[in-house]
């Protein structure tokens, strides 16, 4: 039987695509830094919902970096989309 600690351990990633696909629409100027803040914040919500701070805040170094090479992979497949979209 699953447990709800199952899907917790998504979160990282659901949250990282969906960072990815918003950042489209930020300025340029603060997309680099909204990205980068929220990526620290949904990493820490992650290891914090998953519960995995009560074994070691190391999780951390493996939440954070997750949910940003998510949301670099998403914002970069949303570009291209975009972009040939544009193109048709």
């Amino acid at each position: 039987m699953e447990s709800p600690t199952d899907y917790a351990e998504l979160f990282p990633v659901f949250s990282g695509l969906l960072l990815g696909s918003a950042l489209g629409y930020l300025n340029p100027r603060v997309r680099l830094r909204a990205g980068v803040l929220l990526s620290v914040t949904l990493g820490a919500f992650a290891t914090w919902v998953s519960g995995e701070f009560r074994l070691s805040w190391g999780f951390l170094l493996f939440d954070v970096p997750l949910v940003a090479a998510t949301a670099a992979v998403s914002a970069t497949a949303t570009h291209w989309f975009r972009q040939s979209r544009k193109e048709t």
